[in-house]
């Protein structure tokens, strides 16, 4: 075992593991979050623009953060998403086009609506008192759902909140600067329901599965010496077969 093919066995090994180990203190120091946000920072109300810019994604900490906002609503961009439920009843949800900026929106869920007929007499009561003026606006932002494939008998229909799919259906959108997420209001208007927001649930600290990721890089590195070892021993545990062997027909 003290052969130099083993030695150098030994010291590639001893490489090996090193890696291994770099690696399983590079995902413990990620698995412990050294500044997570502090409890309740969700529920301090923040300006949209301080949290997100637009065209940005939502970095994971600020979903459900509250923030407001103030704009005007665009003329017949008042949109039904399917599929919306409040407080565990399906409905539907009342969306618009909020330009809160020289060429910039954001889509705003407005509020909640148990049938489609509600949603539509909510719409029509919207379009009918948009007068260009300034609303204020607070709410949730929360990340893009992405878009869906509506079914064929109903093509218009959208079954997520995807800003995307908004996108493609408002109007005056040439050289527009969106958000990517989406502001849930917390008040609704136009008759509406107000959305069921609770605050989003405390992050931990602790991503557990990088905690397993470094376990498992430990393991790989302690599994490179026991196969040097096993290696090692059944070439030696050969040699000395073969000595006694040897031994035994000289005599």
């Amino acid at each position: 075992m003290l052969r130099g093919r083993w030695i150098g066995m030994l010291l590639f090994c001893l490489v090996v593991a090193g890696v291994f180990a770099w690696l399983g203190q590079w995902q413990l120091e990620r698995a412990i979050e050294t500044d997570p946000p502090a409890p309740g920072i969700t529920e301090q109300v923040e300006p949209l623009t301080e949290v997100v810019d637009p065209g940005q994604y939502l970095a994971e900490p600020l979903v459900g953060q509250r923030v407001e906002t103030s704009g005007t609503w665009v003329d017949d961009d008042f949109l039904v998403v399917s599929h919306r439920f409040n407080d565990g009843v399906e409905g539907y949800w009342v969306t618009g086009q909020l330009r809160v900026a020289e060429r910039t929106s954001i889509a705003v869920a407005i509020g909640w609506a148990p049938d489609r007929e509600s949603a539509d007499a909510a719409i029509d009561r919207l379009n009918a008192e948009s007068d260009g003026s300034t609303v204020d606006i607070s709410g949730r932002i929360i990340s893009d759902e992405g878009p869906s494939v509506p079914p064929r008998t109903e093509p218009d229909r959208m079954d997520r909140m995807s800003t995307a799919a908004l996108l493609s259906r408002w109007h005056d959108t040439e050289q527009l600067d969106v958000y990517r997420p989406y502001l849930a209001s917390i008040t609704a208007t136009a008759g509406l329901v107000d959305i069921a927001s609770p605050a989003p649930a405390e992050m931990s600290p602790i991503n557990w599965l990088n905690i397993f990721y470094a376990l498992e890089w430990v393991i790989f590195a302690g599994f490179a010496f026991y196969l040097w070892y096993r290696l090692a021993k059944d070439a030696w545990e050969r040699e000395v077969e073969e000595f006694e062997d040897a031994a035994e027909a000289a005599v």
